[in-house]
C-alpha cells in the first residue's frame, strides 16, 4: 500500500526538512486531498499538535469524512485518541508517548488497549542512528529500535518506521534494516523517510511493506501518473 502524507501546519499542508526547516506549503489541503483520493489511505499528521503549539482538529474532521484516514501528530491522552477516531479517524498513531524514561511507556499503552483496540492502534517508531527519537526527533530515549519492536507487539497492530536518518532529504530510505525489520514482526509495517524512488517502493512492496510518501510525491520526484498506475 501506497499512503500519501499530509502534514498539517497552521491549517495547511506542509513538509519539512528534518522536521524543522520548511520546504513547501499547500494552502488549499482539501483540493490536495480530493487530489490523493486515488490512494486506500491518507496519513495525516498534526504538526502543531506534535509541536503543542495548538492543533487542527476541525481541519482533521472533514479530512476524516472526506477520506480513509490515519491520524497522528501529538497524541498524549487516551481522550485525545478517542475523539480522533470518533472524528471519523480510522487509525491513530502514538508516537513520544509510546516511550518514557528509556523504555516503553507500558502504563499509558496498557490504558490506550484497555479504551481502544488493537486493531485501531499504529506506534510510530521513529529512528534516528539506529535508536528511538522522540519529542519532535529532539530526544534519543537510547532504545535499540530492532530489540524493543517484539515487546511492542502487543500494544499495536501496526508499526510507523520513519527513517529520521533521511526524513525529507529524498536520499532513500534504509531498505536493509527494513529487511530485518520484516523478520523481526509480523506486524504491518509502514515505512517512511526518504522514499524517492519507484524502485524503492517496488521493493518495499514485495517486502510487504507500505510506503508513505512525503517530499518524493510532492516535489514531483516521484511521478504521480506512475504511482496511479501502480495503482490500477
Amino acid at each position: 500500500m501506497i499512503l500519501p502524507c499530509i502534514d498539517l501546519m497552521n491549517g495547511k499542508a506542509v513538509q519539512l526538512v528534518q522536521g524543522e526547516k520548511k520546504a513547501l506549503e499547500v494552502e488549499d489541503v482539501i483540493s490536495l486531498v480530493k487530489r490523493f483520493s486515488v490512494f486506500r489511505e491518507i496519513q495525516l499528521i498534526d504538526l502543531d499538535s506534535a509541536k503543542g503549539i495548538g492543533d487542527n482538529s476541525v481541519l482533521i474532521k472533514k479530512i476524516c469524512h472526506m477520506a480513509v484516514c490515519r491520524v497522528g501528530g501529538g497524541i498524549r491522552s487516551i481522550q485525545q485518541a478517542s475523539s480522533i477516531l470518533q472524528a471519523g479517524a480510522k487509525k491513530i498513531i502514538i508516537g513520544s508517548m509510546a516511550f518514557n524514561d528509556g523504555k516503553i511507556n507500558k502504563e499509558f499503552l496498557t490504558q490506550l488497549n484497555n479504551n481502544i483496540s488493537k486493531a485501531n492502534i499504529i506506534i510510530a517508531i521513529d529512528s534516528k542512528n539506529g535508536r528511538i527519537v522522540t519529542k519532535g526527533w529532539k530526544h534519543d530515549t537510547g532504545i535499540n529500535t530492532e530489540t524493543i519492536i517484539k515487546e511492542l507487539e502487543q500494544f499495536c497492530n501496526e508499526f510507523l518506521y520513519t527513517y529520521v536518518d533521511k526524513e525529507g532529504l529524498m536520499e532513500g530510505t534504509n531498505i536493509e534494516f527494513l529487511k530485518k525489520l520484516r523478520t523481526l514482526t509480523k506486524k504491518e509495517i509502514t515505512a517512511a523517510g526518504g522514499i524517492s524512488t519507484i524502485d524503492e517502493i517496488s521493493q518495499l512492496e514485495k517486502l510487504g511493506i507500505n510506503s508513505a510518501l512525503g517530499m518524493s510525491l510532492y516535489t514531483g520526484k516521484i511521478n504521480f501518473a506512475q504511482l496511479v498506475d501502480i495503482l490500477k
